[in-house]
C-alpha cells in the first residue's frame, strides 16, 4: 500500500503526528542483563534492541561480522539476531543473511576506530544484537545500544557513538527538488522515501557511519545529512542522559 503523504502538505505533519526534525520516544536501560560484562535495552520508536557484550577475551574466530585487528590490537566482533517475530514478515533471517553481514561490518569497523583497542592487544570484543522489533531506524538503533553496552563494559572509547536516519519527503522518480528533510524514519516511511543513517562521534560534527541503501537526487543530499547530524547531536544528549541516570541510582544504591 503505497504512504499517504497528503497530511504532510496539509498540515506539515507526518503519520505519526511528528514534525520534520521532531525524533520518535527513545527509551534506554543499562545493565539489563546480570551475565554480561555490558548490556542494554533500547527503544527507538517501535524499533527494540537487547545489546550484549563480553570482553575484552582471549582472541578467536567467531561468525559475525569483524574489524581486522591492526598491530595486535583488540578485534571488534559483531553478531546480529534478528527474532522471526520482530518484523511484517514472521521469518527467520539466516546469520549469512547479506543485510545482516552488512550491517555487522558496518558496526564493527564504526566502534573500532572509537574504541581504544591498543589497551587490549590480541583479544577480542563480542558485541551481540538481539532484534526483537523493527519499525525504521534499524542501523541506528543497534549502533546507539552497542554504544551504551559498552560503556556499561567499562571499555574506553574516545566518546559516544550517537546514529539516527534522515530522509526526503518525496521518492527518487518523483524527481521533486523542492522536497523537505524529514528525521528519524519509522518502517513505513523508509519502505517509500529515500533515506540515510549517519552516525557522529559524540556532540562533534564527525561522521564515523554514513549508510545509503537507497537513490536520491544530489540536490537533496546536503540537506538530508544536516538533518541528520543535527539528530544526532539530539540522540547523544538522550545516550547521556540515560548513562548519568544509571551513574546515580548505583550511587544511591551505594550509600
Amino acid at each position: 500500500m503505497p504512504l499517504d503523504t497528503s497530511s504532510y502538505s496539509l498540515a506539515l505533519l507526518r503519520l505519526d503526528g511528528r514534525r520534520w526534525n521532531e525524533l520518535r520516544r527513545i527509551h534506554g536501560q543499562i545493565s539489563t542483563q546480570a551475565a554480561a560484562d555490558g548490556s542494554s535495552y533500547f527503544e527507538m520508536g517501535n524499533t527494540k534492541i537487547i545489546c550484549t557484550v563480553s570482553g575484552p577475551e582471549e582472541g578467536r574466530g567467531g561468525a559475525g561480522g569483524g574489524s581486522s585487528a591492526r598491530g595486535g590490537e583488540a578485534q571488534i566482533q559483531v553478531e546480529i539476531n534478528i527474532a522471526g517475530f520482530s518484523g511484517v514478515e514472521r521469518k527467520k533471517r539466516a546469520r549469512t543473511d547479506k543485510r545482516n553481514t552488512e550491517m555487522q561490518t558496518v558496526i564493527s569497523e564504526a566502534f573500532a576506530s572509537n574504541v581504544f583497542t591498543h589497551l587490549y592487544p590480541n583479544s577480542k570484543i563480542n558485541i551481540t544484537l538481539h532484534i526483537l522489533s523493527q519499525d525504521g531506524s534499524l542501523l541506528a538503533a543497534c549502533i546507539n545500544a552497542a554504544t551504551l553496552a559498552l560503556i556499561d563494559a567499562g571499555i574506553p572509547m574516545s566518546d559516544y557513538i550517537a546514529a539516527c536516519t534522515a530522509g526526503s519527503t518525496s521518492s527518487y522518480s518523483s524527481n521533486d527538488e523542492s522536497a523537505d528533510p524529514l528525521l528519524d524514519l519509522n518502517g513505513q516511511e523508509e519502505q517509500e522515501l529515500p533515506f540515510l543513517t549517519v552516525g557522529t562521534v559524540g556532540a562533534t560534527e564527525d561522521v564515523s557511519v554514513l549508510v545509503m541503501e537507497t537513490r536520491v537526487q544530489i540536490q537533496r543530499l546536503e540537506s538530508m545529512l544536516a538533518v541528520g547530524v543535527d539528530g544526532c547531536k539530539q540522540v547523544k544528549r538522550i545516550l547521556d542522559q540515560i548513562v548519568r541516570a544509571h551513574g546515580k541510582s548505583m550511587l544511591q544504591k551505594a550509600v
